[in-house]
């Protein structure tokens, strides 16, 4: 810590500027709510909608004031610990409005004050999703100096304390529960702002004091015993145990991890929000999203600057190898006289202002140590064609979704997890850097149809390069893309079985064996020796038979038929299963239950099958592959996934159990990573840097490789339960430019006049 002040002291002083940023932004707040409510009031909705929305806001008129200062005194009183939040203000605000009138004494709590309380809990939370990174490292840094575990109940710090304050002071003043269900989309924006306002200033704040400029989260991380081993994946809920409780435990804490994973983009819109009211109080014109063509002065001096950064770089980084390596002090001096001249050319406060910003942007990026050598010059010279790129759409800067900026996240994240000393292994992956930035280059008039143009083709590239080229994962993605097509097959071959045994009438025990295990046979031997060789044609023979031999046997010769046909049938079914791979004991478990099935055929407990459907189902067996559904196509429902267990080898493990239920939202976000990330794995007591090297279709199976090559195969729901566990976490908590932009707003919130200067 840069400073001698007693921690406990910066502590205090932290919280009053957080306490004095939420008073002062408090009128604007307030103003938001009201131009909100205005707005909600002539938006499209059903005319039963639309009267609530205009008695809500014709409500909120008179008392807004009043609701002001009421609110103003409660945040004021969270500071001395006394809140006095819902509880106690609720009986006079429901006696107002004619809900109370009951006599004090001691009883159950009531429907209002749970309908209350539900309500603050969902305003807090929406309240904490719009500021859920700013808390998350403000939180970090006050239990560092306050020397805690973590925030009391109460701590004015906390979401639901300000949430509270919120409501109450509302109910104070008159306003009524059913216009706040009216607005509370318009109150959890303008007060999710206010606070993440306050978080971001105390944040900035206690930077400047030397508190902890960058945040690692994983040293919070705390995990209970029994983490790993969630007791049923199918079931809906885990029951009172202990283990479950720790599962529980766990699970609060890393979903909320998880989930501002799933809220970057949220998180990164909002950076890029502040960064536009920032600039905006300084350059007003900035706000304007409008195309503008830049001044003639401008473009030239962009492409002198383009011209002489080439020639610069390639005079004095190429080495033998044709890979240019600078230092990053170099290649900041020469960005920095560059953007000297730029700025002189430029003819308005906007273009400066840009010109400023993005040499921010890319000082951070050139200084990110993550980046190896060999791939910063690349990033450097991205910065003309970027600078063009922003002055001429203002776009750049108002979302996230631009090309430009999702290629550099893109080529960032692939390189990021790296070690330096093993960079030989990304050898390709630099040249393709290098090929990308040269193409932008070459099409400086384009826009943004370049950068969305190589983006393409760096996404296609990057499954070219984990199956080709990449010597860490190239073994893994090939057994994993054998596995995918086994399995894709054996659910194809089970689909197809179950059409045609839908109305032939076989036992349970038959059905579930061909459905379960004789179909993952079919497509091992079918994949192995071609779907027309004769060891196919013999596994179809041999289902036909365990078919036959299951229906009931009534006559003597029949019985007889069976008993010659059993010995050779059963080594057929030992043959196939051993084949695909299963052990001798399941092997013995399967065996043990189809002799019970075929057991009921001799008491003539079974269903007879007649002669003429057993030559049709074998007709049908021979001409399978022709009607097998198209694997594109395939919804792969997770009751079909099969047991993968039978794939493991030394060089791919698959992970069958652990984590903890996921949600809908991480089930979302495991179908949402992207080829080329890096993310920290714990598993068998191991915790490493793995790369995400492979996705099957539909995204149903993901392999993840680390440097030494070990791969790790998922099926999406247990991805998505690690990564609700906190047992898959991304190496990069955000994108790269995402904290460029970060750091931008930092040293222009110390300096603002440098936009202009």
């Amino acid at each position: 810590m840069a400073t001698a002040a007693p921690s406990f002291t910066l502590a205090a002083h932290a919280r009053r500027v957080y306490l004095d940023t939420l008073l002062l932004t408090v009128p604007a707040a307030v103003r938001s709510v009201a131009a909100g409510a205005s707005r909600f009031a002539t938006d499209k909705a059903d005319l039963a909608t639309l009267q609530k929305r205009q008695s809500a806001l014709t409500g909120l008129r008179e008392p807004l004031l009043r609701w002001q200062h009421a609110l103003t005194a409660a945040l004021e009183a969270t500071s001395v610990g006394a809140t006095a939040l819902l509880p106690g203000s609720l009986a006079s605000s429901l006696l107002a409005s004619g809900k109370a009138g009951r006599a004090p004494k001691l009883q159950l709590v009531d429907d209002d004050t749970i309908e209350l309380q539900i309500l603050a809990s969902h305003f807090a939370l929406a309240m904490q999703d719009k500021a859920a990174w700013e808390f998350t490292d403000l939180q970090a840094r006050m239990l560092q100096l306050e020397q805690c575990g973590e925030f009391g109940a109460n701590d004015a710090l906390r979401p639901h304390v300000v949430g509270k304050a919120v409501m109450d002071s509302w109910l104070a003043v008159g306003l009524s529960l059913e216009h706040w269900r009216t607005l509370q989309p318009v109150l959890s924006m303008a007060f999710g702002e206010l606070l993440e306002e306050a978080y971001h200033e105390t944040n900035r704040w206690l930077i400047g004091e030397g508190v902890r400029p960058e945040i690692d989260l994983r040293p919070f991380i705390r995990r209970s015993i029994g983490v790993h081993v969630a007791p049923d994946m199918t079931k809906p809920s885990f029951g009172p145990t202990d283990a479950a409780s720790g599962v529980s435990d766990e699970t609060r804490l890393m979903t909320r991890m998880g989930g501002m994973a799933r809220q970057s983009v949220d998180h990164a819109e909002a950076v890029l929000g502040r960064l536009n009211r920032l600039v905006g109080r300084q350059v007003p014109a900035f706000a304007d999203t409008t195309e503008a063509a830049p001044s003639p002065g401008l473009v030239k001096a962009i492409a002198d600057a383009q011209s002489g950064l080439q020639g610069h770089l390639q005079g004095q980084g190429a080495n033998r190898d044709d890979r240019t390596e600078i230092s990053a002090p170099a290649l900041l001096r020469e960005l920095q006289q560059r953007k000297v001249a730029l700025k002189e050319a430029a003819t308005t406060p906007v273009e400066r202002a840009t010109i400023e910003i993005v040499a921010l942007l890319f000082q951070s990026l050139l200084t990110e140590e993550k980046i190896p050598a060999t791939v910063r010059v690349w990033f450097a010279r991205l910065q003309m064609p970027v600078l063009r790129v922003a002055v001429g759409e203002p776009d750049f800067f108002a979302t996230m979704d631009h090309p430009a900026r999702r290629l550099i996240d893109r080529m960032g994240a692939c390189v990021m997890g790296f070690d330096v000393g093993t960079r030989a292994a990304g050898d390709a992956l630099d040249k393709e850097i290098k090929r990308v930035v040269q193409v932008v280059e070459a099409y400086p008039d384009t826009g943004r149809r370049v950068f969305q143009t190589v983006l393409t083709e760096f996404e296609r590239f990057l499954e070219h390069y984990f199956k080709n080229e990449n010597e860490a994962t190239r073994k893994g993605v090939s057994l994993a893309q054998q596995i995918e097509q086994r399995e894709t097959l054996a659910i194809q071959y089970m689909i197809e079985l179950r059409k045609m045994l839908n109305e032939v009438p076989v036992q349970e025990g038959i059905r579930n064996f061909l459905f379960r295990v004789w179909a993952d046979v079919l497509a091992t031997v079918a994949l192995k020796s071609g779907s027309g060789s004769e060891a196919t044609k013999l596994m179809k023979r041999c289902a036909t038979d365990l078919i036959w031999s299951a229906g009931a046997k009534i006559s003597r010769e029949e019985r007889a038929a069976v008993i010659r046909r059993l010995p050779p049938l059963l080594k057929t079914l030992r043959e196939g299963m051993a084949e695909a791979g299963i052990q001798a004991d399941k092997q013995d478990e399967h065996i043990k239950a189809l002799n019970n099935s075929l057991a009921a055929a001799f008491t003539a407990k079974a269903a007879a099958i007649p002669a003429e459907r057993l030559d049709e189902l074998m007709r049908r067996l021979e001409d399978l592959e022709k009607m097998l559904p198209d694997a594109e196509d395939l919804e792969i429902d997770e009751s079909l996934v099969l047991d993968l267990s039978g794939h493991e080898s030394t060089e791919l493990q698959i992970v069958m159990e652990g984590g903890s239920m996921p949600t809908p939202a991480m089930l979302a976000w495991a179908r949402e990573l992207q080829v080329g990330g890096w993310y920290m794995l714990e598993h068998n007591g191991r915790i490493e840097t793995v790369q995400l090297a492979w996705q099957g279709l539909g995204k149903q199976l993901c392999l993840f490789v680390s440097e030494q090559g070990r791969g790790t195969l998922f099926q999406q729901q247990r991805l998505a339960s690690f990564l609700q566990a906190g047992l898959l976490v991304p190496a990069q908590d955000e994108a790269i430019t995402v904290r460029a932009t970060r750091s931008a707003l930092a040293k222009l919130d110390a300096d603002p006049q440098r936009l202009l200067n």
